[in-house]
């Protein structure tokens, strides 16, 4: 009975799938499985040959579509294989098939018989097996680890935020987001003696992913609560705590340090953090006393110049900025509720009053104060949630742009949503002027924000050293800028894009500027074979939406027929960013491989299925759900393309670990990244580490030694890596997921690796409140 089931639903969903063109392997398994489980049920001899030649004729078929990839035959053959050793069994025999069928002893025919398909498919796939798509990450062609080190003191402007390392003073380690250590204790050859030095928790609430700040003998950080923490950095104990939520808390990836030196005795050094519930606070970094030259009591109301909207809509999910003694906030505004919601404003304030010092505010680019009485700052405009970084040199600040509101449709986008959206674009620290600004996708119909922190290098091209800015992007291109024009440094095209599929009112950009000078991270075009699952019935499933879908390029425009996003909305590469050797110019990308679906909807279809915006406090959720988009035609129903049991419908791997060379723009090593454990249908639990390529969220840090650390990965390892080599060199376990980036910084000479341990709910990681530093053993340990 179960294997005629299993049977008539390839038969059915074969017919469907050879219907809208795809592969007829399906129907034509599905009739001989069928076929074959009848004759078993008549204790047919024949039908136990039926079946077995079905598995050799499907041997065959996977074979020639995929190779000898374990991961990809493992959908197309292992319930049938494991169906028929099954039948060889003798207590499987003798109920079925009569004594007769036990003498033959058909063990060897069918060890011939799998060998022969195996070897036919083989040759099948050689000659005329599917043509895989060419991977991005190689367009650029590969280079060996550059052996020549940079100067970075003889650097044009890095050396107004190079340091010792002994401290972490920003959430990217320095300024310009490098997350570069150059301290030298822990190296390529003792990293396997790091150990657990202290585990710190923080607070109650689970879900911890903020990079703290180090500075002196303390940790500052925060949790997704929206509690601020000093920790001792030699013990983890905690010095004191402030409840900063208000009651509301979401998530906090760090806080900004402040020192000013006019100042003296109470807040003369300051923790500087920005809440869910829109207020922007100064702390005493020795008490955790709010400021009370800072705002009012210590507090500035971010709400303040916006307009009306549910509690919730704008918050704070990154650390501040701190340039020439302001400090820049951003805002994270709730995804496609409505046409209309808070303006997405960039604002600085003074670190010691809390004064307003500029705005910009894209729609009133001349007005740079607060908004008279009655109005407000332009409402819909793209936001900027991402950490920023800044050049106090050159006196710009580098701001990763959003996608104007809702995301999925742009017909009522005004020219500057169309101009700043889905940008990176550089202020001038002290007016809040625009200086310039590059954009990544035309006319964003994606959710393709730019979401990780712009990276700034010192790149040494052609004579002289170029000042580089590095924006990755959620489509898993690497731009190179200039970061005083904002000019390519690397090649950028216009590439022409399909214009078919979408809705009428939509006015499409014709063009997408692809980095084509260096390696992509967005991945292969998808195809049909690509379709995954852990059984052939929810990879048929798979298969079949693949088939229903337009996916005409990497920008499918969305309309009322489903369409595949790929990457995913979720992005090849998010917040976490990337990691540079500032001395070698080389940077390192984790990256991930999945893919969303939607569709978009009438508006009395979005009313019809419940579409409604949120109200105070809504759930915050950016996939897998129906988005109203009110005040628009159109809601969309998107979700992460999943099967049936919950696995990715493109198969693995679907995390990456890269390293690319800067100045050559070529790809210097490439690696799946991650293993299977916690990863299996239905969120159940799975130890084993096997191979896989995982999917991540986090961020990596390197050091001058030639170590890669990063956590990020699904399976809850933090690891090092030889960053010469992509070699892993150690791993140890996490309490929780490592969805963090780490820190590096030593304290009397004792050098500590830290990374929040708190999991986060997109990759169903464990959560958990856990801090944890790792470090060599102490002499007297050794």
């Amino acid at each position: 009975m179960v294997l005629g089931t299993v049977g008539l639903a390839m038969l059915v969903g074969g017919v469907e799938l050879a219907r809208l063109g795809g592969s007829v392997y399906y129907a034509c398994a599905g009739g001989l499985i069928i076929a074959s489980a009848l004759l078993l049920l008549l204790r047919r001899r024949s039908g136990a040959w039926l079946y077995a030649a079905t598995v050799m004729l499907s041997i065959i078929w996977a074979i020639w579509e995929v190779g000898f990839s374990a991961w990809l035959l493992l959908p197309r053959l292992l319930v049938l294989v494991l169906f028929g050793l099954w039948l060889l069994l003798p207590w499987s025999q003798r109920p079925l098939l009569g004594s007769r069928f036990a003498k033959p002893r058909p063990g060897l025919l069918l060890a011939l018989g799998i060998v022969t398909a195996v070897l036919i498919g083989g040759l099948a796939h050689a000659i005329a097996g599917p043509t895989r798509n060419i991977d991005p990450r190689f367009q650029a062609g590969s280079t060996p680890f550059p052996t020549q080190t940079i100067n970075l003191s003889s650097a044009s402007s890095q050396s107004s935020t190079l340091s010792d390392g002994v401290d972490w003073p920003n959430f990217g380690g320095d300024s310009s987001g490098s997350r570069y250590s150059p301290l030298d204790q822990i190296t390529p050859d003792n990293v396997g003696q790091l150990k657990v030095a202290w585990v710190a928790h923080l607070g109650t609430v689970p879900g911890t992913e903020a990079t703290p700040i180090k500075i002196g003998d303390s940790l500052y950080t925060c949790n997704n609560n929206n509690e601020v923490f000093a920790l001792d950095a030699t013990t983890g104990r905690q010095r004191w705590t402030y409840d900063a939520s208000g009651g509301h808390g979401n998530v906090c990836r760090g806080v900004a340090y402040f020192r000013n030196p006019a100042v003296a005795g109470q807040c003369a050094e300051r923790i500087l953090t920005a809440t869910a519930t829109a207020k922007l606070i100064a702390l005493d970094a020795r008490t955790g006393r709010p400021c009370p030259d800072f705002g009012t009591a210590g507090v500035v109301d971010l709400r303040r110049g916006l307009s009306a909207a549910p509690k919730g809509y704008y918050r704070v999910t990154s650390a501040p900025t701190m340039v020439r003694g302001k400090v820049v906030i951003g805002g994270w505004i709730t995804d496609g509720q409505y046409w209309g919601e808070p303006s997405g404003v960039v604002r600085a304030f003074d670190a010691t009053t809390g004064d307003l010092v500029w705005a910009w505010d894209m729609g009133r680019p001349d007005r740079v104060g607060l908004p008279p009485a009655g109005e407000h700052y332009t409402p819909a405009t793209p936001n900027s949630w991402a950490p920023m970084s800044a050049d106090e040199s050159l006196g710009m600040v580098y701001v990763p742009t959003g996608n104007a509101t809702p995301d999925y449709f742009g017909a009522q986008r005004r020219p500057f949503d169309d101009q700043f959206s889905s940008s990176v674009v550089a202020l001038d620290a002290r007016t809040g002027r625009v200086r310039w600004s590059f954009q990544t996708v035309h006319h964003d119909l994606w959710d393709r924000d730019v979401p990780a922190q712009p990276t700034l290098v010192d790149l040494p091209i052609g004579g002289q050293i170029r000042r580089a800015l590095v924006q990755a992007t959620k489509q898993g291109d690497l731009y190179v800028l200039d970061r005083v024009t904002g000019r390519p440094i690397h090649p950028v095209t216009e590439v022409p894009m399909p214009s078919r599929g979408g809705v009428p009112e939509e006015r499409p950009a014709r063009t997408q500027p692809l980095s084509n000078g260096m390696p992509s991270f967005r991945g292969p075009r998808l195809r049909e074979v690509d379709m995954w699952g852990v059984t052939p019935l929810d990879q048929l499933y798979c298969r079949i939406e693949y088939r229903k879908a337009r996916y005409d390029s990497d920008y499918t425009h969305p309309g009322l027929t489903p369409s595949i996003l790929y990457p995913s909305s979720f992005g090849a590469i998010n917040w976490g960013s990337v990691s540079v050797d500032k001395a070698h110019a080389v940077i390192f990308v984790n990256s991930n491989r999945f893919a969303s679906y939607l569709k978009l909807v009438t508006r009395a279809e979005s009313d019809r299925l419940g579409f409604k915006p949120q109200g105070d406090w809504g759930n915050v959720v950016e996939v897998g759900a129906g988005v109203p988009q009110k005040y628009t035609p159109y809601g969309v129903d998107i979700k992460f393309w999943l099967s049936p049991i919950g696995v990715p419908c493109n198969a693995p791997p679907y995390g990456h670990l890269s390293a690319v060379d800067l100045v050559t723009g070529k790809l210097i090593w490439t690696q799946e990244f991650g293993t299977a454990r916690g990863s299996a249908p239905l969120g159940l639990p799975q130890p084993l580490a096997l191979p896989l390529g995982a999917l991540n969220h986090g961020g990596s840090v390197v050091t001058r030694t030639g170590l890669l650390f990063i956590g990020a990965s699904k399976d809850g390892y933090m690891r090092a890596f030889d960053s010469r080599s992509g070699r892993e060199l150690w791993r140890a376990d996490l309490p929780g997921g490592g969805q963090a980036t780490p820190l590096i910084y030593s304290v009397a000479g004792r050098e500590y690796v830290v990374i929040s341990a708190g999991g986060t709910l997109a990759l169903q990681t464990k959560l958990g409140t856990a801090v944890v530093a790792f470090s060599l053993p102490e002499q007297s340990e050794r």
